[in-house]
């Protein structure tokens, strides 16, 4: 099931999220995220406008989604969102990132925006590959930007327009 993230989450979000750090290529965090960190993170994503959500089964939680403002501060991209999500490494290949996707684009219709984009990293083939089965598209390609342990990778912009 996929509901709102509450605060009682973070714990769980947070857990999530620094395994996709000590995975490299995931996140472009190259060391864990604290829980305040976490905590200031979810006071910026109101749930009327840029809402996290968990995917839960079984009273865990097996991944999350979060929306959050594309260029914040600038007006002109007020109706895009870019779109976020992590899956716990034991539950992957389970559903939880197509259903989260899947809710992703219905949530975005109702919060009226016109535009999502994903940014991931260019050894991100599972993401790439779920994000193409939903519509998204490539729209730019930025070349060795990103190094991690003295290896180097591209960063990957996708995009959809949402009707």
């Amino acid at each position: 099931m996929i509901r709102p993230a509450e605060e009682k989450d973070l714990f769980y979000i947070n857990d999530i999220y620094n395994q996709a750090v000590l995975s490299e290529f995931e996140t472009g965090d190259v060391t864990p995220v604290s829980m305040q960190e976490r905590m200031d993170w979810f006071a910026n994503h109101p749930a009327g406008k840029y809402p996290v959500f968990v995917f839960e089964k079984d009273q865990k939680i097996y991944g999350w989604l979060s929306f959050t403002p594309y260029r914040f501060g600038r007006d002109a991209f007020a109706c895009t969102a870019e779109i976020s999500y992590y899956i716990d490494q034991q539950f992957k290949r389970l559903g939880a990132g197509t259903a989260l996707l899947e809710h992703a684009v219905i949530t975005a219709r109702e919060l009226h925006f016109k535009t999502l984009v994903a940014i991931i990293l260019e050894p991100n083939t599972a993401s790439t590959q779920l994000l193409r089965k939903f519509d998204f598209v490539e729209w730019g390609y930025l070349p060795g930007i990103a190094y991690f342990n003295g290896k180097e990778c591209g960063h990957l912009y996708y995009g959809r327009r949402i009707n």
